[in-house]
């Protein structure tokens, strides 16, 4: 048991070891197993579109490509868009595209490309009086609520200035923000013109799926806010976006610095994540979130799906190349997840992971740990086998809820990673412990022990108990009569084998009879029942182990007589000895430090061993004394009166044994039975004459091999006789031999 548990502990130790330090280094296959979880609850639960949310994707779809050629277009042609767009009522106009060179298709480009230089120079004056494309996009920006898209770079471009007014308060959240060294905004006049520019940019993790995307970003030492939040911004006409950070107003961190907590801009306070991130509940792609542009040039598009509402413009052709993947759906288009993060932030579906959940997840994780390593080591295998995924379940349920109810994303795949890893640590520690210790129950008991004990032992290992213990159990001591004239003349190999025909029927019929052997002493047996494990009706097996012991020595004199016979030569009958008794005794691992054996010891072991040197002086082979004789009462049993063993002050009642139930039912039992107490009804009044007539009439009337029995009482009640009756006589049969 001592082994079991210290070998449990160093498994508990190193499934710790191996699996609880990933909460601390967070490795990224640790952290890909979360995103996956955290998508596929995304896939589970998506956001639900809503036809009412405030943005709309006006898109250059392959409808429009084919209308109006292919990208870019003219700058006035985007004007016009943005015209349209302000009439019917747009809040806020935000481009999705990058206009940092100049209009390829305005009428100067034009007249560059006329090969006669008269009519280059006439054509040349009219286009001067004319505005150019840039300026006619810059005069349409200038009358509607239009934000243009900038690319951060880590190319070192001078940035351009953020037309909101970005507001700290807190600690300076600018080392946390994911940076850049500068930036590539439009054209100047646009940008002049534009009330809003916004980064475009996407921060995708290594499998280039989108998940979280910073609504602030630094480009060089100037703060830029995403597309998507200052097209908020100028959707409410707000004019600062105030970003919030550890240790403002409300966002104690204890003299820590631990980035943003939230950004807010007009009615909107957004918690995002320490690097000023947020991560957006996708909804599948809808075809009623998506106008073509050519349906707005067309003036077939509902002033109902523009006015009052956030228009992203951007590219939703394939092969304009602006396609990003997200949790839900392999191909996307960038504009579109523009769309999503408003429409997350308007519907307050962000999602968020709390700083304090890595925290969480490992404490759950240890405590799971522990929990199931101890429900392992102490429940039956059935119960920790159905805890553990029992345990899972519960951990991605809770998960799920908290994603789908609250919005918060906490990791069951690590702490269940933990339950894994211990079930199996503790599983497998458990299998081999138990597998040694049956390996060790049946090296130690399997020639001693029946098959079904051996088997019990096994299956139950810590019934066993190896340091000693006290039990009540049924002891038999058996011994060949007159070794010495059966052995001479014999060889060591027929010795031997002599030895091994005897032996092998007698412990078989003890093994078979769920009994134990203890030990062999040359031609003695000592056999217990009762332990290791515990037998109900031990004395009547041990009284049926001598009653198959008894025939099978007669078997094996027919089978020795039958061979003598046929090599002509004599042999001597072999005869056994056998003392029962019942009793407590001492039984577990005696021995040495380097060696021991399973044993008993006690007052009970030497008394069964006195009983079979009682069996000499009677002239019979099996005798039990009144404990055993009373704990199996219905087989026939023969009363040899009391007898005081050599050693012994206390005088003990022995009884012969005449066979089973069956005989004890008997008349011819009944009979002999019934002669026989009347002759120790006349020994016990002192009548020793009367006794020996008796006994002498029994001897004659006997089946064999009783009549020895009578024989040695006849002589014994003459002996008394002889000597005449003793004052203060006994009946006890003080015996001087073992």
């Amino acid at each position: 048991m001592l082994k079991r548990r210290r070998a449990y502990l160093l498994a508990l130790v190193a499934a710790a070891a191996l699996i609880l330090p990933w909460g601390v280094v967070q490795p990224r296959a640790l952290d890909d197993l979360r995103n996956f979880v955290f998508d596929t609850f995304q896939r589970i639960a998506p956001r639900a579109y809503d036809p009412e949310a405030p943005t709309r994707v006006v898109g250059v779809d392959e409808k429009s490509l084919k209308a109006y050629g292919q990208w870019p277009w003219p700058r006035a042609r985007l004007a016009e868009l943005v015209d349209r767009l302000r009439d019917l009522g747009a809040a806020s106009i935000a481009f999705d595209f990058l206009f940092a060179e100049a209009d390829r298709y305005g009428a100067s480009q034009l007249v560059d490309a006329i090969p006669d230089a008269r009519a280059r120079a006439e054509v040349a004056k009219l286009v001067a009086k004319t505005p150019s494309g840039d300026q006619i996009f810059a005069q349409a920006l200038a009358r509607a609520p239009a934000t243009l898209g900038v690319t951060l770079t880590d190319a070192v471009v001078a940035p351009l200035p953020a037309k909101s007014g970005l507001a700290t308060a807190g600690d300076d959240p600018a080392p946390f923000l994911v940076s850049f060294a500068g930036a590539v905004g439009p054209e100047r006049q646009l940008a002049d013109a534009a009330q809003g520019l916004g980064a475009t940019n996407w921060l995708p993790d290594h499998d280039q799926i989108v998940r979280r995307v910073p609504l602030v970003i630094r480009a060089g030492e100037v703060l830029m806010p995403s597309l998507a939040l200052e097209a908020l911004r100028v959707a409410q006409g707000e004019s600062a976006i105030v970003i919030r950070s550890s240790n403002a107003s409300g966002q104690t961190a204890f003299g820590k610095q631990t980035g943003v907590n939230a950004i807010k801009v007009g009615a909107f306070e957004i918690e995002t994540g320490p690097n000023a991130e947020v991560r957006p509940r996708y909804s599948h792609s809808a075809a009623a979130r998506d106008i073509s542009a050519k349906d707005v040039f067309d003036g077939r598009v509902a002033r109902e799906e523009i006015e009052g509402r956030i228009i992203f413009v951007g590219a939703l052709a394939t092969g304009l190349g602006d396609i990003r993947a997200t949790p839900l759906e392999p191909v996307a288009p960038g504009v579109d997840v523009h769309a999503q993060i408003i429409e997350s932030i308007a519907s307050g579906a962000l999602l968020a992971r709390p700083d304090w959940a890595p925290g969480l997840e490992f404490v759950v994780a240890a405590l799971t740990l522990l929990l199931l390593m101890g429900l392992l080591y102490v429940a039956p295998p059935l119960v920790s086998a159905a805890a553990a995924p029992l345990v899972v379940v519960g951990l991605f349920a809770g998960a799920f809820y908290l994603f789908d109810r609250h919005g918060l994303l906490l990791d069951p795949a690590y702490p269940s990673l933990a339950i894994i890893g211990a079930y199996l640590f503790g599983a497998v520690t458990l299998w081999r412990a138990e597998t040694s210790a049956r390996r060790h129950v049946r090296q130690a008991f399997g020639k001693f022990v029946s098959p079904a004990v051996v088997d019990r032992l096994a299956e139950h290992p810590d019934r066993l108990v190896l340091g000693g213990e006290t039990r009540e159990l049924t002891v038999l001591f058996s011994d060949l009569r007159n070794f010495s004239r059966i052995s001479e003349g014999m060889s060591a190999r027929e010795l031997t084998q002599f030895m091994n025909d005897y032996l092998t029927p007698m412990t078989d019929a003890i093994l078979e009879e769920e009994g134990t052997v203890d030990k062999y002493m040359g031609d003695a047996v000592l056999a217990f029942w009762n332990a290791p494990l515990d037998i109900d009706d031990h004395p009547r097996r041990a009284v049926r182990a001598a009653l198959a012991m008894r025939e099978a020595l007669v078997g094996l004199n027919q089978r020795r007589v039958e061979a003598a016979a046929a090599s002509g030569h004599d042999i001597q009958p072999a005869a056994m000895g056998l003392g029962l008794h019942l009793g407590p005794c001492s039984v577990g691992n005696m021995g040495s430090i380097r060696r021991f054996d399973y044993s008993i010891l006690g007052d009970t072991v030497n008394l069964a061993s006195r009983l079979e040197g009682a069996s000499k002086a009677f002239q019979t082979d099996i005798v039990a004394s009144t404990a055993v004789r009373d704990a199996a009462p219905d087989f026939a049993w023969i009363d040899l009166g009391r007898v005081r063993v050599l050693g012994k002050s206390e005088a003990t009642e022995v009884f012969a044994i005449a066979g089973d139930n069956g005989i004890a039912g008997s008349d011819s039992y009944v009979r002999w039975r019934k002669s026989h107490d009347l002759m120790r009804e006349e020994y016990e009044s002192g009548r020793f004459d009367a006794a020996a007539e008796r006994a002498s009439a029994l001897a004659r009337s006997v089946p064999e091999p009783w009549p020895a029995l009578y024989v040695a009482l006849e002589e014994r009640y003459r002996m008394l006789a002889g000597q005449g009756l003793q004052v203060n006589w006994s009946s006890v049969w003080n015996l001087s031999s073992k």
